[in-house]
């Protein structure tokens, strides 16, 4: 295997972050395997879903992110991340903008089952 065309290069968060402001519209920095890491803009209210199949990684980079469930609630400050299990009922809440990385595999709608208008296109790489 060659190893010529591969670059030596780390993803820069604030960098990336600059090339967006849309909210609740995760985009792709990288990719292990079949798993996406994401970075997304959050503020207000999302809505209820789960993912059926797999876990998702919510990493807190700036900013105060609550995650409602059915029974309770998780609150994240910055530096911290909270897995929330395969088929557990979430809706995140940001009272100001938080800034944010979701790790999960490619392909993973990110309102669950339900495609609405607050479904994000997927795959979208920057």
């Amino acid at each position: 295997m060659s190893t010529s065309n591969i670059h030596h290069t780390p993803v820069n968060f604030a960098q990336k972050y600059s090339l967006f402001t849309e909210q609740w519209q995760p985009k792709v920095i990288a990719q292990m395997n079949d798993y996406q890491f994401k970075l997304a803009r959050l503020e207000g209210e999302f809505l209820w879903h789960s993912h059926a199949d797999t876990d998702e990684t919510f990493i807190v980079l700036e900013g105060r992110l609550r995650i409602d469930f059915r029974e309770g609630f998780v609150e994240l400050n910055a530096g911290e991340l909270y897995v929330v299990p395969k088929g557990v009922e979430h809706k995140p809440y940001a009272e100001k903008e938080v800034k944010l990385m979701l790790i999960e595999p490619s392909g993973v709608i990110n309102t669950g089952s339900d495609t609405n208008e607050r479904t994000a296109q997927n795959d979208v790489w920057i």
